[in-house]
């Protein structure tokens, strides 16, 4: 029997985004109590990583390898505390009428900047970083044969978010990236990077999460102390991107992956990686 809202009392929240999809061909994630009734956090100033990794002043994936369509837009860029109106409008454009209802209007680019920074990390630190609108309804968890996993009408909370996916062109939203990448390099070193490349860092979150396992079914689930965690350490000690894998479930992972090696491949245009194009 699948548990009923009022004893959902904790919950991961994957919001699966066009901005990091987009800026990344990602997906974000937010691993955030809920307390019966309570309403998602409202969006805020994005926060720092707790523990930062140790800034580095090589760079791997220079932005300028990316292969973008010669018709890019040059047009100059706003100041990063008014980027909010054209870097919403740009996203708007690519993710259509659903990607509107779900981006929230404020620090667009902090917010993708501090998601993609926490996707690879084990905790996310708060769910006030996200850019778009969390998920309706609660987290559902049902017993087969006497084992607590997550029920499968879940994957239905995050059908719209999968028509973002499915909608943007991998070409035209890394050509979005690329264009307004100034401000996602500006608001990475602002996040406590003086020395950092966001461009590595978000390949690297796509690594993480494609590294994500493929389960032949799903996981079996604890809830102690009012939370749902994974039974199998393994997987409870998977970092925050490969977890959002897990609870997108199996149809949903395998398509975003394909859409990220597509878009993994366009950023990096080396041979061996750019793997299948869409037509």
């Amino acid at each position: 029997m699948a548990n009923r809202r009022e004893r959902d009392i904790s919950d991961w929240i994957p919001v699966v985004i066009v901005v990091a999809l987009v800026v990344a061909g990602g997906v974000y994630v937010a691993h955030r109590f809920m307390q019966p009734g309570a309403e998602p956090a409202a969006a805020s100033t994005a926060a720092a990583p707790a523990s930062p990794a140790m800034p580095s002043a090589v760079t791997h994936h220079p932005i300028a390898q990316a292969e973008v369509p010669a018709s890019t837009s040059t047009a100059p860029l706003p100041a990063l505390d008014g980027s909010d109106a054209s870097v919403g409008a740009g996203l708007r454009a690519l993710g259509g009428d659903r990607l509107q209802d779900l981006l929230s209007p404020r620090q667009i680019v902090n917010h993708i900047v501090a998601t993609v920074d926490a996707l690879p990390r084990h905790e996310l630190g708060s769910a006030s970083i996200l850019p778009l609108r969390t998920p309706r309804g609660a987290f559902m968890a049902s017993e087969t044969q006497g084992t607590l996993v997550a029920d499968p009408r879940n994957t239905e909370r995050y059908a719209p978010y999968m028509a973002v996916v499915r909608r943007a062109d991998s070409s035209a939203l890394v050509a979005w990236y690329v264009h307004n990448y100034p401000l996602f390099q500006q608001a990475y070193r602002e996040l406590g990077y003086p020395k950092g490349y966001f461009n590595d860092r978000l390949i690297a979150a796509i690594d993480d999460m494609l590294a994500a396992p493929q389960l032949p079914q799903a996981p079996a689930l604890r809830l102690a102390n009012g939370r749902y965690t994974y039974a199998d350490p393994a997987l409870e000690s998977l970092s925050v991107g490969q977890k959002l894998m897990l609870r997108l479930g199996p149809a949903n992972e395998a398509e975003l992956k394909v859409k990220l090696r597509v878009i993994r491949g366009l950023l990096t245009v080396r041979p061996s990686l750019t793997g299948p194009r869409e037509g």
